[in-house]
Order: structure tokens, then C-alpha cells, then sequence
């Protein structure tokens, strides 16, 4: 882990003591400068879990990723950084409702004076860590609002209120697993059919008042609340719109 080089590209220069307050400017630093992206599934080009790799994807070539490579890469970081981490399996509803399976999403645990829940690699999501304490609503800095409560023995489910209405994001236990562990599922989000990874592409990232996302046929950029889309109508537009939001360039890609 080359930590200098990690902190410069998520623009991070601020104090480095291993505390809460570090811990919530690291995290919102990455989500503003880190797109969380599916692009290599299209590509063909196999994802591993594996943090050197993740880690070296997202500096050296300025790309992003999803759950399992940024968590690894930012629990690497913050372990380099003397934060004590924990991966944690988490389980994503899927649109009927029902549970996700076991290792579908990869989040951590970071233990200070209180636990905290961190989290890179959900896409639109809290922009900065959740205290790991139950049925208290917190509230992040752009208004949203979210609390973590036990669904039944040992199952945990971090929500998001909306409209008065309380959303599942995602359920989770606090035992700890390795790395290798999220492999199976890893591969299963980059090769099957049933994937939501293998039907679209998608990179997306936080901005200071909203959000930018380039979807396979979309340009979407939203500014406090407020939502434009603009259609992309061929590989070239994307491809620049890429290039001009998120820095990545396929130069070897042709429309």
C-alpha cells in the first residue's frame, strides 16, 4: 500500500490520526473522487478480490470499481493508516424483496471508542460512516437520513428514510470474514446472467451537491435535488462522457 499516493488521489491532505473524524473525511473523500463502476465486466477483464490489485487499479489507473474491489482497497488504507478494520458480509434485497445471498455486498466495521460502519462501495449511498448503534436516526451533511436496526438475532439492517418512509439498504452481520470469502460471489456478479452487474453498465460518483452517473445510454446529473438527464446516443458520446466526469479513458475501445 502506497498510502501517500492513495491519499493524493482521493485529494485527501488533511490529519491522518486514526479517529472519528479522520475516518468520516477519509470516506467522504473517496466517495467524491472514487466512481463506484462496473466498466471492466463489459470489457471482459476478470475482477479479483484481491486489495493490491484493487488498490493499484484505483491509483495507478485512476479507475473505480464495485463493492468488493473499493471496500478492499479503503479497509487496506485505513489499516495502513492504524485503523483497526473488520470486512463484514451484507446481503442486498433484491427487487422482489426477498434477501440477497450471503457475500453479495462487502462492507467494514471500523472499531474506535464506538464501532462504526463504513462503506465505499454502495453506489448512492451515506456519504459518511454510520455509528454501529441501533434505532438511532443520524443525519448526513446533505440531508439524508439513516439508522441501523436488528432484524432478528444477530441480523442487522442499515435503512435510509424516504419520504417518510424507511428503505432497506442492506442487512448484515458483524462476524468476521476474510477477503476470499467474497471471491464465489465476486465472480458470480461479473459472469451470470441473473447479475444486475452483467445487464448494465454503470460509473457513478458523489459531487459536493449531488451526484453524476453515466449509465449505458445516459448522461444523469443531479444538483441539490434537482435531476437532469441527458440521452447518450452512441458509444462515442459515452465514452466522452467518461472521459470528461470521471477521467477514464478505453483508448483501445471503438464505438
Amino acid at each position: 500500500m502506497d498510502t501517500a499516493a492513495y491519499l493524493a488521489r482521493i485529494g485527501y491532505s488533511g490529519p491522518l490520526d486514526a479517529d472519528a473524524q479522520t475516518l468520516r473525511a477519509l470516506q467522504r473523500a473517496h466517495l467524491l473522487t472514487v466512481p463506484f463502476e462496473n466498466l471492466d465486466i463489459a470489457r471482459k477483464r476478470e475482477i479479483v478480490v484481491d486489495q493490491e490489485r484493487s488498490a493499484a487499479k484505483i491509483v495507478g489507473e485512476r479507475r473505480g470499481g464495485f463493492c468488493y474491489e473499493l471496500n478492499g482497497a479503503f479497509a487496506a488504507l485505513l489499516q495502513s493508516l492504524g485503523f483497526r478494520v473488520t470486512l463484514l458480509s451484507a446481503r442486498v434485497p433484491r427487487k422482489d424483496g426477498s434477501d440477497g445471498p450471503e457475500y453479495d455486498h462487502l462492507a467494514l466495521r471500523v472499531d474506535l471508542e464506538q464501532p462504526w460502519l463504513a462503506d465505499v462501495g454502495f453506489g448512492d449511498s451515506f456519504l459518511t460512516p454510520l455509528l454501529l448503534e441501533m434505532d438511532t436516526e443520524q443525519k448526513q451533511e446533505d440531508g439524508r437520513v439513516f439508522r441501523i436496526i436488528r432484524r432478528h438475532g444477530d441480523v442487522l439492517e442499515v435503512q435510509r428514510k424516504d419520504d417518510d418512509r424507511w428503505k432497506t439498504e442492506y442487512l448484515f452481520t458483524l462476524h468476521p470474514r476474510r477477503l476470499e470469502e467474497f471471491a464465489a460471489m465476486c465472480h458470480y456478479h461479473q459472469t451470470s446472467p441473473e447479475s444486475p452487474f452483467t445487464r448494465n453498465s454503470i460509473c457513478s460518483r458523489a459531487t459536493q451537491d449531488g451526484r453524476v452517473t453515466v449509465t449505458d445510454t445516459a448522461l444523469i446529473i443531479t444538483r441539490r435535488g434537482e435531476r437532469e438527464e441527458q440521452v447518450l446516443a452512441s458509444e462515442e458520446q459515452r465514452l466522452a462522457s467518461l472521459r470528461e466526469y470521471f477521467g477514464i479513458e478505453f483508448p483501445h475501445v471503438t464505438g
